[in-house]
């Protein structure tokens, strides 16, 4: 699945490979290495040798070849292969893991890394670890290995590998955590050597994983301190597995309360909300802490949002987040409030800022009632007003951080400690202070006020100038682009409304020209770029700006580069820039009427710019998917932040349903650069819309393109369940549709993936109901889908099942006018009665026009009706002799003998079908042949 095409490698090899001619495609890239002196070029062909050499099963070849560029993910993978087939299951084991945590949503290299621990942990049962039997022997042993000081280190990676193995099977979890294990974890977390510590954090993960009891012992036998310091720690490696681990954690206790037996012993055990605070409690804990770094800090935000608000606003209990609030929201506003600049306050990194703006805003958004919110708005001015009461400058500038901080997430509030008493005044003469750090506090604290339009015309009026003279006179490259963006925000405050102009005609595009330039120079800080991204993203309501950035190629690719970098706070901004470049976002049309009313009454009407047009949308989506922008958008959808927000998700949705799939000759493009996969989490984790519209753009793909190309192997089944929401009353009758056909595609592909995943998630009933739909369209569909769920005998006993109208409606549907409903009813009806013959004795009491509707499609123009309907007689003549006899009894004897006699295509399947039909009923004696001709019989028959 990775031999695409590259620049450099001849076409021919390529071609030989797709077509299966592996050893062809070998001498090709053989050949291609004598020429080629391109390190480069050379990688790729000895890459893709590799994949020929597992082709022709020569192993040993090709882990040669795959080693040639170990760091390409690649090669790496084959390696794994390679070394799998040669039994060097604990190297094949190393690769594929390293695979699996670079791309951690592949399917192949989690499928593979699955393999490999199930063929460890066989080879470990069978032959057992240093010639030890028992278990825990083996495990003991372990453990004596990996705290040996003396042991090389490839036997301690080998030990610690198999006990990660171990430990995700239930059986060997329970055997090391019996065996004091967990002890033993305690001592390797303390190791110097990082890849120790990985493996004792991945193996608590599976002792943790799924089972209550098991994790409440850790947790009290490790102590949240300790799991808190090593996610603490510098290694951001180790700190993002420390994170999973409290993860897992949250996610056992919190499961284990929704159900009677809590752990897999059925241990009997007390709620686990205490050790549940208690968690939450270290992790506010470690927020101002200044021994905790940056990404340890980053990684404790990014749990509570994940774990402190509600899954769903139906569940009445918010008693966590209030609990939070009142525990800890002065101490997450300590973090808001910290300038890592200044010498006081916690180590942070440029994602902290935002990661807190998005926690405060899902708590403040989990509050169900004013109390609550005036609470939190209480809380908050407490905080600021202290600091801003100080006399110490600094402590002012901290006061001033937090509001900003404020206004990027619950901007209600951000806005109230605005108000209060001398904070704008402040903000105001800060910004022209000599003091750099606290001068671009304030810049930025004046930005985020102007994204509210009550604040922007207040900032029109009285900042503009402040801002411009910033701008112009600034020898300070992080404060002129920071004045740009303030520009930017105040510029944009008309929106998409043409006749809207807060500035001089040509300044939006001057504005947006500097913001290209400040993009593509490299010299500054990414930082800094991220502003530019921001000021585009406002200036980009005005289509004049949409133009002259899509046609600078550089600025696009910058921004790509920035929207795949570490730094994620720049994400919305990316995806906010590309929905208004391809008008991806919801306007709604006015009356006719009503505007020429409003236009005699001499009010405002928005108007919309020319170059909104759809014309030069479609010319744009086409620049900017020229550009490469599907693989930033993979990109973006990967970053596992709180940055990543829902509205940044529904971003990434509406864009890619709406600008990249819209065209069907654009979605093979999208596929091929990963576009179907990257969407499959945007339509199961993301807002209500930015579902809706990620689950549509998969209809589209599915259907228009082969679905095990574009979601190959386990995937398919990931996306059943995105269609099976779109028959849903809620959503338009066109999403319906596309979603219908997706699921016929699906369900014509394979029974255990697609249609018993279909059955399963119930949409059986959801396409019965569509069958009654009104529109034609939409009636054809859902009888489509039928047809192809009929091959799955779950549903045909839904069939055969007594006490339903199912297969009459199936019957009458073969006698509608609509060709294309009558062509998947007549091939529902042929499914059926071939798989289910005694459906066939049913027919005649389903409708006394039975005969007539058969003879219609025997007698139909259309060659598919005359071949579903041939079918179907020869069904019911095989199934009982009664039918046959009121068959031949009727006009359906003469015209099978018509149609047996054609000659067209050599005999084609209709006649040959036709005189199959003929041999029945002369077999059962009901009608007599005579060379070839045929007629009824005189007997009693």
């Amino acid at each position: 699945c990775f031999s695409n095409s590259l620049e450099g490698v001849p076409r021919g090899g390529n071609h030989l490979f797709k077509s299966g001619d592996a050893q062809g495609a070998l001498s090709c890239y053989t050949k291609a290495l004598k020429l080629s002196c391109d390190q480069t070029e050379a990688a790729v062909l000895h890459r893709n040798r590799a994949a020929c050499y597992l082709k022709l099963e020569d192993y040993a070849k090709a882990e040669a070849d795959a080693s040639k560029d170990p760091g390409d993910i690649k090669a790496r993978f084959r390696r794994a292969q390679a070394l799998q087939k040669l039994g060097r299951l604990d190297q094949a084991f190393l690769d594929a893991q390293k695979c699996a945590q670079l791309e951690p949503k592949n399917k192949a290299f989690q499928e593979l890394l699955r393999l490999l621990g199930t063929q460890i942990q066989q080879k470990v049962r069978s032959c057992g670890f240093r010639m030890l039997s028992s278990t825990d022997a083996r495990v003991q042993q372990m453990f004596k290995l990996l705290l040996d000081d003396s042991a090389q280190l490839s036997d301690k990676q080998k030990a610690a590998q198999n006990l990660v193995v171990l430990s995700r099977e239930d059986a060997g979890a329970e055997q090391v955590f019996r065996n004091d294990g967990v002890k033993l974890l305690q001592k390797l977390l303390a190791s110097h050597h990082e890849d120790i510590v990985l493996s004792a954090l991945r193996t608590l993960v599976g002792l943790c994983t799924g089972h209550q009891s098991r994790t409440m012992a850790i947790v009290h036998e490790l102590g949240m301190p300790q799991l808190c310091a090593v996610m603490g720690s510098g290694a951001s490696a180790v700190s993002l597995a420390a994170c999973h681990l409290l993860q897992v954690m949250f996610e056992a206790l919190t499961e284990g309360m929704k159900r009677d037996i809590r752990g897999k012993d059925e241990a009997i055990l007390p709620e686990p909300s205490r050790e549940l605070r208690s968690m939450l409690q270290h992790l506010l804990d470690m927020m101002p802490a200044a021994t905790v770094s940056g990404p340890g800090r980053d990684s404790a935000i990014n749990l509570l949002v994940k774990q402190v608000p509600r899954k769903s606003l139906r569940n009445p209990d918010n008693s966590v987040t209030l609990w939070t609030v009142d525990h800890g929201l002065k101490k997450v506003l300590e973090v808001a409030g910290t300038v890592p600049e200044l010498a006081d306050g916690p180590p942070l990194t440029d994602n902290t800022p935002m990661s807190c703006s998005v926690l405060l805003n899902k708590l403040y958004d989990d509050l169900k009632c004013d109390s609550e919110r005036e609470n939190f708005n209480r809380l908050c001015e407490e905080y600021v007003q202290y600091y801003f009461s100080q006399p110490a400058l600094e402590s002012k500038v901290r006061a001033i951080q937090a509001v900003s901080v404020l206004l990027q997430g619950p901007s209600d509030v951000g806005n109230r400690t605005l108000e209060l008493s001398g904070v704008m005044e402040t903000v105001i003469a800060m910004c022209a202070s000599e003091n750099l750090i606290h001068q671009q506090v304030a810049v930025e604290t004046l930005i985020h006020a102007a994204g509210k339009a009550k604040r922007a015309s207040f900032i029109t009026a009285n900042g503009v100038a402040l801002l411009k003279d910033l701008y112009k006179t600034s020898e300070n490259d992080r404060i002129r682009v920071r004045a740009l963006v303030g520009l930017c925000k105040l510029g944009s405050a008309g929106g998409t409304d043409f006749s809207m102009k807060q500035f001089a005609e040509g300044s939006t595009l001057k504005l947006a020209k500097q913001c290209r330039k400040w993009l593509c120079n490299d010299s500054l800080p990414a930082t800094s770029r991220r502003w530019a991204v921001e000021g585009l993203a406002y200036l980009t309501f005005d289509a004049d700006v949409k133009e002259d950035l899509v046609e600078d190629k550089k600025a696009l690719n910058a921004m790509f580069e920035l929207a795949k970098s570490e730094d994620k706070t720049v994400l919305f901004a990316v995806g906010s820039t590309l929905v208004n470049c391809t008008n991806s976002y919801d306007v709604e049309k006015p009356d006719p009427q009503l505007v020429e009313l409003a236009k005699y009454a001499k009010q405002h009407v928005p108007e919309e710019h020319p170059k909104d047009a759809q014309f030069f949308v479609e010319k744009r989506l086409l620049k900017l998917l020229q550009a490469g922008v599907v693989s930033a958008l993979v990109c973006m959808v990967k970053q596992e932040s709180p940055a990543l927000t829902d509205a940044c998700k529904e971003c990434i949705a509406r864009y890619l349903f709406l600008a990249l799939v819209e065209r069907q000759e654009d979605r093979g493009m999208v596929v091929a650069q990963g576009g179907g996969k990257a969407l499959i989490p945007l339509a199961t984790e993301n807002t209500d819309v930015g579902k809706v519209k990620a689950s549509q753009a998969l209809a589209k793909i599915t259907i228009t393109s082969n679905p095990e190309i574009a979601f190959p192997g386990e995937r398919i089944y990931e996306v059943v369940r995105p269609l099976v929401n779109l028959l849903h009353l809620e959503c338009t009758l066109l999403q319906n549709f596309e979603a219908l056909m997706a699921l016929t595609n699906l369900a014509g592909i394979n029974e255990r993936l697609s249609r018993q995943k279909i059955i399963k998630e119930k949409a059986v009933s959801k396409v019965e109901g569509y069958m009654f739909e009104e529109h034609e369209l939409v009636r054809a569909a859902a009888t489509e889908c039928m047809c192809n769920l009929a091959l799955s005998t779950e549903v045909q006993k839904l069939f055969l099942a007594t006490g339903n109208d199912r297969l009459k409606l199936v019957v009458l549907f073969c006698g509608e006018e609509d060709e294309r409903l009558r062509k998947a009813a007549a091939g529902t009806l042929a499914m059926l009665t071939a798989e289910q013959p005694e459906l066939c004795a049913r027919i005649p009491g389903t409708t006394s026009h039975w005969l007539e509707i058969l003879q219609a499609l025997l007698l139909s123009d259309s060659q598919d009706l005359r071949h579903r309907g041939v079918v179907i007689a020869l069904n019911i003549m095989q199934a009982e002799r009664d039918l046959t006899e009121k068959l031949m009894e009727s006009e359906a004897l003469e015209i099978l003998s018509v149609m047996a006699k054609e000659d067209t295509d050599a005999r084609g399947p209709i006649a040959k079908i036709a005189q199959q039909c003929l041999e029945v009923a002369v077999r059962y004696g009901i009608i007599k042949s005579a060379e070839g001709r045929v007629g009824k019989a005189t007997s009693d028959s």
